[in-house]
């Protein structure tokens, strides 16, 4: 298990939890005036929301989808480079070669591209009498592990749906991950029931930082976000969370704290690989 140095053990994350409106260029412009206010503050990671340029929707992915690198995606490529710092680009509906995903594009301090990540699990549900959705209806799932490095330490990514599936950050955790970043937009059913209890177990099951960024709730949308935007610390502490209102929310990422978890629970030293593991179908 990669455990991180002590040369930057500690940094800032922000979260951007932006109110999302029908207008798409407002979106990106809203979205990158509050990345520079991010950075500003001393941010070195900084995430945007899941759908951060489009009402989220089936009906409204195909009106909004865009090819990456494009139009949404060069003005965070700027930013990124602007304010020297690594950009989780939340999400937006992707599309290539006559298909569409809910894509996650991160760019470092250069404005370069280091990784897209496709929503590998899509959100189809039926809870009788409070929510049903199906973002297979219009999307096409993404077949892809997506990490990245900075000098802080390595990133891992999944968007919403995605948290709930444990192997996913296992296999993150596998690879060095300290810190798991989910762009995610539960709703009103699902946000009170399980957004943080996911978070929490994600973020103790791995010893590992885990970060939702949610957009900010509209009570006059047709699909209402829970807001709430949280990080967790290694020892499953939630050490900030949101309301639901547009908002910055900062954290002080400190790995020397992770070091020291897994120094005192030494987990991954006593895992049982003669009886079980993980296993990866892909690299």
């Amino acid at each position: 298990m990669v455990l991180p140095g002590r040369a930057m053990a500690t940094f800032r994350l922000a979260l951007i939890q932006l109110q999302v409106s029908s207008i798409k260029s407002d979106n990106v412009i809203r979205a990158c005036s509050l990345v520079r206010e991010a950075a500003k503050q001393g941010a070195k990671i900084v995430s945007l929301p899941e759908c951060f340029n489009s009402p989220y929707g089936t009906k409204y992915f195909p009106e909004y989808a865009e090819k990456i690198p494009g139009e949404s995606t060069q003005k965070l490529s700027e930013v990124a480079k602007e304010c020297s710092i690594y950009l989780i680009g939340g999400s937006i509906p992707e599309e290539d070669s006559g298909k569409l995903y809910n894509t996650c594009a991160v760019f470092g301090p250069d404005g370069t591209l280091l990784v897209k990540h496709r929503k590998i699990h899509l959100f189809d549900i039926d809870v009788p009498g409070k929510i049903t959705f199906q973002e297979s209806k219009t999307l096409s799932p993404g077949d892809n592990f997506s990490t990245f490095d900075t000098p802080y330490c390595r990133v891992g990514l999944g968007i919403c749906y995605d948290i709930r599936f444990a192997e996913l950050a296992q296999v993150y955790a596998q690879r060095g991950c300290q810190l798991l970043v989910y762009p995610g937009a539960f709703n009103l059913t699902t946000g009170p029931a399980h957004w943080e209890l996911l978070q929490r177990g994600r973020a103790v099951d791995n010893q590992i930082y885990v970060a939702t960024a949610s957009p900010a709730r509209d009570d006059n949308a047709s699909y209402v976000a829970w807001g709430h935007s949280t990080v967790v610390n290694p020892w499953g502490e939630v050490v900030a969370k949101a309301g639901t209102e547009e908002m910055i929310l900062y954290s002080d990422i400190d790995l020397k704290k992770l070091a020291e978890i897994r120094q005192q629970i030494p987990i991954f030293k006593q895992k049982r690989s003669d009886l079980y593991a993980v296993e990866m179908k892909k690299p």
